[in-house]
């Protein structure tokens, strides 16, 4: 740090508020026009910080406008420390550590500034900043005129006469900030966005500094993150749910979205950059996409299937992938009920039909639910609490799953997908999206059927042959049919949907809206960045579908490792033997595996040779390589 100098500015940059619209709301609380002078005062500042009026007027006015009492600075103090920027607070490390080399430089005042920085260890004789006048009341009535930062130019006027030797940088989120560059008195500007980005600024700075912690990783400087969140490039396809956005943008990173699915050249032309990718069920992330994506850490799948996504690829690359299993289950469920509800009681035909003009009150070929034969195709998340769900309508459920499942209720086991078929009225499908599944219900299953069964398809369009489904819908095999899933999907809203089940009498057609309602879209907006953020954050794969799932403790004054490796032997060894031949001490460590990868977490004293981790990234059959802290 020697001869390098910082000087920060204090409002909307050390803290995330501006000190004097604070003021206001504390001064003004039993003031009739209380919100006109608040309003006024956040407009002056704005004007002011982007360069639209001079700092001199804009103080001047501001101060009138106050009606503050010195009684009111204790309040304001205590809601400043509760404003402290995150990244400052955070790091006061680096402020204890090159108190010297650091300098706050304000249009503020002494008088809530002081208490503030003082807290981060930095000395008084390196706060510059302007002081209150008081009357005889303790009434704040102006400012301290013989101080220059109670004028314009007053940044420049003071840093001038410091005569600073070495180089300068400016952090700060204004116009006066930058008129120190401007003088030629910093060898760079930060524009400061935190808390608030001013165009005008950030259009006139050298570099945008998102967090102060984007600095201490640029200077290598003591920091209380590895890695600047602000680095940590997020893409998000297919309209996801905003609650994700909101989520993501508040844990620091740059988030992308678009409303419509990629196809793979497009995939791979913008994935190198990404840390995150999020999609839903019609971006398909293919082997060659995941080999141009060298900064991919994970992938989120806002859905329940993950076949769109190559595992495998995926593992050798170190990408964890998570999906949300749970979310959106209950919404899948009701649509099914309500499908098969509204196709017996042949609904969709009635309700054409009187939109046309026609009044057909017949009860024919109209039936309840009640007492009727479900047969649940694949006894997942959604079967089951289908089965729970149906069951309590009055109907007799049977169930087939490749897998031994535990029957919930009084549902019945059937041992093959044809002796369930031959037994049930209606037919509802819930499997899964793996390549085996392609074709699942074809001309032997619909043979199978009974003449005049219900079909309901929530799961893969690919499980289903549609051809097959409509002839058996115009022969009668079928007497209604719900499908929600097809083969051949459109990638966004604005492209045609053609299909040879458009038309045919007591179909359901929906847009792959299974799962889509705002609560299960809502949930796993929710749940998916809440796995992700763990996993960048603390190292945690629990609920990854391609990861070895381990649950880790906090992180408490360690430095965590984190090897990712090919599953072959004499890998933890070696890691071990590179940390003691290197004397660092283990606080704790965790171990699992796959067939394919290992996946080995080390919490060591922060006291090491940084050395080191070339070592570790060196070790044979190293996919990937972390530091956390």
């Amino acid at each position: 740090m020697e001869g390098i100098y910082f000087i920060i500015d204090f409002d909307s940059t050390f803290i995330q508020t501006e000190s004097l619209e604070e003021l206001s709301v504390i001064a003004s609380k039993e003031q009739p026009d209380r919100n006109y002078r608040i309003e006024q005062i956040a407009k002056l500042t704005s004007m002011a910080m982007n360069g639209e009026m001079s700092f001199e007027d804009s103080l001047r006015q501001r101060i009138s406008l106050l009606k503050a009492n010195r009684n009111d600075l204790e309040s304001l103090v205590k809601t400043l420390k509760r404003k402290i920027t995150p990244s400052f607070q955070r790091n006061k490390r680096f402020f204890q550590e090159n108190k010297d080399h650091i300098i706050i430089l304000s249009s503020g005042f002494h008088e809530f500034i002081d208490p503030i920085v003082s807290g981060f260890g930095l000395s008084l004789e390196n706060i510059y900043a302007n002081r209150f006048s008081f009357n005889e009341t303790g009434e704040i009535q102006g400012v301290d005129e013989l101080n220059p930062l109670a004028h314009n130019g007053g940044k420049v006027a003071v840093v001038r006469k410091l005569k600073l030797k070495g180089e300068v940088y400016v952090i700060g989120d204004g116009y006066t900030d930058y008129e120190l560059k401007k003088a030629g008195l910093a060898d760079h500007f930060y524009a400061f966005t935190e808390n608030v980005s001013r165009d005008y600024v950030v259009k006139h700075a050298d570099h945008v500094l998102p967090t102060l912690d984007e600095l201490l990783f640029k200077f290598r400087l003591p920091a209380s993150v590895s890695y600047p969140k602000n680095r940590i490039k997020v893409l998000l396809l297919e309209n996801i749910h905003s609650e994700a956005v909101k989520i993501l943008k508040q844990e620091g990173y740059e988030v992308e979205t678009y409303t419509g699915a990629w196809d793979e050249a497009t995939l791979i032309e913008r994935i190198p950059e990404v840390s995150i990718l999020g999609i839903r069920s019609k971006t398909t992330v293919t082997a060659k996409v995941i080999s141009q994506a060298p900064k991919l850490l994970a992938i989120g799948a806002f859905c329940i299937g993950t076949n769109q996504i190559d595992l495998e690829s995926a593992d050798q690359q170190g990408i964890a992938v998570f999906n949300a299993p749970y979310s959106n289950t209950r919404s899948v469920v009701e649509l099914a009920i309500a499908e098969m509800i509204m196709l017996i009681r042949r609904i969709p035909d009635k309700s054409i039909a009187m939109h046309q003009g026609k009044w057909d009150k017949s009860a024919a070929n109209s039936r309840e639910i009640r007492g009727k034969k479900l047969g649940i195709v694949g006894y997942g998340n959604i079967g089951s609490q289908l089965s729970v769900l149906a069951e309590s309508l009055g109907m007799e459920v049977y169930f087939y799953d490749i897998v031994d499942r535990l029957a919930l209720g009084n549902a019945r086991k059937c041992n093959s997908l044809k002796e369930l078929l031959k037994a049930v009225d209606i037919v509802s499908l819930h499997v899964d999206g793996r390549d085996s599944n392609t074709d699942l219900f074809g001309k032997a299953e619909l043979s199978a059927m009974r003449k005049g069964t219900i079909l309901i398809n929530l799961s893969r369009g690919h499980v289903c042959d549609i051809s097959m489904l409509a002839q058996a819908v115009r022969n009668g095999k079928i007497a209604g049919l719900g499908v929600d899933v097809f083969p051949d999907e459109p990638a966004t809203n604005k492209d045609k949907f053609i299909s040879e089940l458009q038309r045919l009498p007591n179909v359901i057609l929906t847009p792959h809206i299974g799962g889509s309602t705002e609560e299960a879209q809502e949930n796993i907006a929710r749940f998916v960045p809440a796995k992700i953020i763990d996993y960048v954050n603390s190292g945690t794969t629990y609920g990854s579908v391609n990861m070895p799932n381990l649950t880790l403790p906090e992180q408490k004054n360690v430095h965590r490792l984190i090897h990712i490796h090919r599953n072959i032997p004499g890998v933890m060894a070696q890691i071990n033997g590179i940390l003691a031949k290197n004397q660092v001490n283990i606080e704790g460590q965790y171990l699992k595996t796959n067939e394919q990868i290992g996946y080995v977490i080390t919490d060591i004293n922060k006291a090491y040779d940084k050395g080191i981790t070339k070592e570790l990234k060196a070790i044979e059959g190293t996919i990937r390589f972390r530091v956390l802290y």
